[in-house]
């Protein structure tokens, strides 16, 4: 155990826990003297389970999580079918299912499920390049299942994420190139169509999206577009966050002095929009520390997955990277105006206990692959494959 944990790559924890002092110092900033007040010491017990989960996971050898990913598929879909049925409602989205006092999200561990079934369905593939109808379109299929199930509980941010995810597995798993070009020329167009509608069909569209409830599309789609007093009150959220953000300028208001945040003009500043409150306290300077340190991380994980010679680990670590670029795009990239609203935290600052486990886990993961991944052991991925060869060569020694 301990020659495992020696091949620990001590650059990423050493950045986990700065991430985790971020975290803690933000989350603290913001809740004092609100009702959310104590959330920094849960979010303390949240990182002490989660470097737990990080370790374990680290002398656990991935390739047996990926040889029972079938049953982990199963597993999640069950809990996100349950999920509609038992959840709790928080935010306009129902995918939480109260635990004591520990409330999971299972459309957050689906993500880290999703990743791993894929990778499974790749590696048994075992093709030089995936064939559209063979491989392709039921790996699109078995992801768009959960996706739906997602949907359906009203949160856009981690269906869009498995979406992000499927792309990246595909791109690792050597999809053809005319295949590639074809769906980004299909999703250009329905771009381009869904533009062209819009402007051109504006009233029906306007009425349908009321009917199906206007004022939380219209906050995703432009905030700064609010046509009456109901979406006014839906863009509230972006709007201030983008003015907390500039107002932080070079070098930030200072700790515990962001006007903003500290007044509690933005929502969600100990959650979603952690990085408001980096920003408007720390500046440009702050923020800038905060997406170096994500860069590091990541550079990090693409040196594991260069240096890791069995086939599983590169495409587990391509599924992660796609995890956390995606969310990390998405969540700032919301308050400053490049993507829409979608309610999805920033990994390793947010307050929130699933969120926390499930990214950190991956990080365990990718560390997984770095201590186990010289070991190439295709017969546990296809056992099938491994019985025939030994049939062979009892056959040949006869």
């Amino acid at each position: 155990m301990l020659q495992k944990l020696k091949k620990v790559d001590y650059v990423v924890v050493f950045i986990l826990l700065i991430f985790m002092g971020i975290s803690i110092m933000s989350i603290y900033s913001v809740t004092q003297g609100t009702k959310f007040a104590g959330s920094h010491i849960k979010m303390i017990e949240f990182y002490v389970l989660a470097f737990i989960a990080f370790f374990g996971l680290v002398i656990v050898d991935y390739k047996l999580l990926v040889k029972y990913a079938l049953y982990l598929y199963l597993f999640g879909l069950a809990l996100l079918v349950a999920v509609n049925f038992i959840g709790t409602d928080v935010n306009g989205a129902q995918g939480w299912i109260k635990m004591g006092s520990f409330s999971l999200q299972p459309a957050e561990l689906f993500k880290l499920i999703l990743i791993i079934f894929l990778t499974y369905i790749i590696m048994r593939k075992n093709k030089s390049r995936l064939s559209f109808w063979h491989d392709v379109v039921p790996i699109g299929l078995l992801t768009f299942v959960p996706f739906a199930l997602v949907m359906i509980q009203n949160d856009l941010g981690n269906a869009l994420s498995y979406v992000l995810i499927l792309l990246g597995l595909l791109w690792i798993g050597n999809i053809k190139f005319w295949h590639a070009l074809i769906a980004l020329v299909v999703l250009g167009a329905v771009a381009v169509g869904s533009i062209f509608s819009y402007i051109h069909f504006h009233d029906n569209i306007e009425k349908f999206m009321k009917d199906i409830g206007r004022e939380h599309w219209t906050e995703r789609l432009d905030p700064w577009l609010v046509p009456d007093k109901a979406t006014a009150k839906a863009s509230y959220h972006t709007k201030n966050a983008k003015l907390a953000i500039a107002s932080g300028g070079m070098m930030g208001e200072g700790y515990m002095k962001g006007s903003s945040v500290q007044s509690g003009r933005v929502p969600y500043t100990y959650s979603d929009s952690i990085f408001v409150e980096i920003a408007e306290e720390f500046g440009f300077v702050g923020s800038s520390v905060v997406l170096l340190l994500y860069f590091i991380l990541i550079h990090r994980m693409i040196l594991i997955c260069l240096e890791c010679r069995d086939r599983a680990g590169p495409i587990l670590i391509v599924g992660i990277i796609a995890m956390m670029l995606y969310q990390i795009f998405e969540n700032i990239g919301a308050f400053i105006g490049l993507m829409p609203l979608t309610g999805i935290t920033l990994p390793f600052i947010s307050y929130g206990g699933t969120s926390l486990l499930i990214n950190m886990a991956s990080i365990g993961i990718v560390m997984s692959v770095r201590v186990h991944g010289e070991e190439v052991d295709d017969e546990m991925l296809t056992p099938a494959k491994g019985t025939a060869a030994q049939g062979g060569q009892a056959k040949a020694g006869m």
